[in-house]
Order: structure tokens, then sequence, then C-alpha cells
């Protein structure tokens, strides 16, 4: 006769009736990072959705870079192919980053903990009855990871120019002297977004698949030794691929927020140079 039981009263498991020994605030990971990525997760669609306030010259927002929609004047640095379409311009290039992030190993041990209890911590049994892992769909859907880091590079490389172009000369309302613009710029925006860019690099980098990349379906490391250099140096920012996670996580939503903030008239930009 089958048995329904499941968790801590399965069989062959201690007869043990309490749901963990464990006497440490393990809820505590969890719980925060179901609010932190909530709150991100309502942030970045709501800003998605609002198709506006993205672009202060000479900054333009991540979320919606590249601009290939019917974007603002001086947004466009690849011209607009997708001008017909009717919603925001953010949501033609989201699913990349987006896809590459909610398939990505850590991101997924986080969710689900966090958001389905599967398990909630180490030692600790989750609630549902069966568990079938990533075979069936949609979770099945998850092994597209290693094509999404494809994507992630080129957004990665569109970033790294959006970098470049954040040194442009700033519009002649923010120009120095009489009117005339100095030959480069910089400004707060300009280290946000450098700072923005190297944690994408190194979340982008540190990724499992770019580990494969780089060394996998080698027989002998002996015979490629850059490939093998390569390798080493990937497998060493993996050890810190969560932290890189989370850092270009809150900044890629600071990016947003300060170019939101500096397209609504709500604040300056702090100029150096």
């Amino acid at each position: 006769m089958a048995t329904t039981d499941h968790g801590v009263t399965s069989p062959g498991r201690a007869r043990i009736d309490a749901r963990t020994l464990r006497e440490d605030r393990w809820w505590l990971q969890p719980l925060t990072t179901f609010v932190v990525f909530s709150a991100f997760v309502v942030y970045a669609t709501v800003r998605a959705f609002m198709g506006r306030d993205y672009y202060a010259s000479p900054y333009l927002s991540p979320f919606y870079s590249p601009c290939l929609g019917d974007c603002v004047e001086g947004a466009s640095d690849f011209g607009q192919p997708f001008s017909w379409w009717p919603l925001s311009a953010a949501l033609i290039i989201l699913i990349f980053p987006l896809g590459f992030r909610m398939t990505c190993y850590y991101y997924r041990k986080a969710y689900y903990r966090a958001f389905w209890l599967s398990p909630p911590a180490c030692g600790v049994a989750e609630p549902h009855s069966a568990y079938s892992g990533e075979t069936k769909f949609p979770l099945i859907l998850q092994n597209v990871h290693r094509y999404f880091w494809y994507a992630a590079v080129l957004v990665g490389l569109v970033l790294t120019f959006d970098v470049v172009l954040a040194f442009r000369p700033m519009p002649a309302e923010y120009a120095v002297g009489d009117g005339e613009t100095s030959g480069i710029h910089m400004g707060l925006g300009t280290l946000l977004m450098i700072a923005n860019v190297v944690f994408i690099w190194l979340y982008t980098l540190s990724c499992h698949s770019c580990r494969h990349v780089v060394g996998g379906r080698l027989r002998h490391f002996s015979k490629h030794p850059v490939r093998y250099k390569l390798w080493t140096w990937v497998s060493k920012l993996n050890g810190s691929h969560g932290r890189w996670a989370w850092y270009s996580l809150f900044s890629v939503a600071l990016v947003d927020l300060y170019i939101f903030l500096l397209a609504t008239g709500t604040i300056q930009d702090l100029r150096f140079f």
C-alpha cells in the first residue's frame, strides 16, 4: 500500500515528530531573501512598465539598455528597430538579463527556499508531498541557463558601452562657462554606472556556465594552459558567485533609481568635471 508520508515522517527517516531540531533562527535567511527579492521584483516591474524617465543625458538606465523601441531622443545608440512596439521599450530587452538571473544556480537556491520552501533551510523538511526536481515543466526550462549566459555577456558588453558614453560632454543646460561643454564628463552617475558594470561582469563571469565554457570538455588541462588559467580564475570567482549576484542586483536598481531621479528633475547630477 502506497504511503503519503513525506518530510520528517517519510519511511526510512528517524521517528522524530519535530519539524526540525535546529534551535537557531533558520527562518531569518529565507525571510530576508523573500522580502528583498520581492521588493526588487515590484520595483523592476513598475519601472519596466513605466516607459519613461529612463534617460538623463548622458545616462541611460540599465533596465532600458539597449533602447530599441520607441525611445526618447538620445537614448537609442543602436537604432530603433522595434519602434512599432506598443509597450515599454524595457520589455524588449529585460527578458534576457531576467532569464539569466532566474535560471541562475544561486538564484534558484535563493527563491526555491524563500518562496517555495523547497527546502526552507538545511536540516528543515520541506512541506511538499512530492519532489520531481527540474525534470518536469516548468522547472525543466531551467536547463536553458547556459544559453541565457551568452545573452548576458552581450548585455554586459552593451552596459560597458553605456559607461563609455557616460563620459560624453553634458548637454548645453549643464555646460561649463559661457555655454561651452568640456571634452569629457564625469559625475556621480558615471561612477555608479562603473560600479554597476563591474558587479555585472563579476556576476556574469563567476557563473557556473562560464566555468564550463572556459574549461569544460577538456581531458587534459596540461594541453590547454590558457583555458586552464581561465578556468582557475573563473573557479575563484565562482566561490563568491552569490555575493556578486546580490551586489549586482542592488547596483542595477540603484543606477536606475538615480537616473529616474535625474530624469524627473528631483535631483541634479553631482558633477566632478
